[in-house]
């Protein structure tokens, strides 16, 4: 006579066979997930109107939030483990509409705060923004897209680590934080207005940490 057990399996067949019958047990109970398999890293984030991504490489976004007002500014938080120049892509989600509501639309103004981890092992003693609404290219006056170059006398312009900045424009629109340092391994953030008066789906964002010339 044959006894089954609670599995329905013939106690003799299962014990004549303990090899066969544990290693189906084994694979059944086995997760889903191909050996060896790694998770990729996220490369878009999401905020506001808009998504910011790493793409190009060089360095790496770990969060992104806000919507883009001088009270809930767009952040994004990033490390960079060089001291060459990278470059963020930006992307609108929602729909264009100049000065539309924030959050809601991609309305040409995005107020800004960039924190930025130096793991480069580099002091940094200057750190310069670049705006490009064609990668590669210079932005120009006519693209609308600069660093608030309407405003002669900004005040949105803010550093946690230099005293001091300048900004260039025609043909570049370049925003240059200096006077102070950015030690390895510490954060610093930067806060400033991007305004785009004729909004694109897509711009960049050149990220571009000087170290000491000697």
């Amino acid at each position: 006579m044959r006894i089954y057990g609670p599995i329905g399996f013939s106690s003799t067949r299962f014990f004549s066979a303990p090899g066969r019958i544990c290693r189906a047990l084994v694979l059944a109970l086995l997760p889903l997930t191909p050996v060896g398999a790694h998770a990729e890293p996220q490369r878009v984030w999401a905020a506001g109107a808009y998504s910011f991504s790493d793409e190009l490489g060089g360095f790496r976004i770990t969060s992104a939030s806000g919507i883009g007002t001088k009270e809930d500014p767009l952040v994004i938080t990033e490390e960079l483990n060089s001291a060459t120049p990278v470059t963020l892509t930006i992307r609108t989600t929602k729909p264009i509409h100049p000065f539309g509501t924030a959050g809601q639309f991609a309305n040409g103004l995005m107020y800004m705060r960039i924190d930025v981890l130096n793991n480069s092992g580099q002091a940094w003693v200057e750190f310069q923004f670049e705006l490009q609404e064609v990668l590669h290219r210079p932005s120009v006056f006519g693209d609308g897209l600069s660093f608030d170059q309407r405003n002669k006398t900004p005040d949105n312009i803010w550093s946690s680590s230099f005293a001091d900045f300048d900004r260039d424009f025609e043909p570049y629109d370049r925003l240059l934080f200096k006077s102070g340092k950015i030690d390895p391994l510490k954060t610093a953030k930067f806060d400033y207005l991007i305004t785009d008066y004729t909004p694109r789906w897509t711009f960049y964002l050149v990220q571009d940490p000087r170290i000491p010339s000697s």
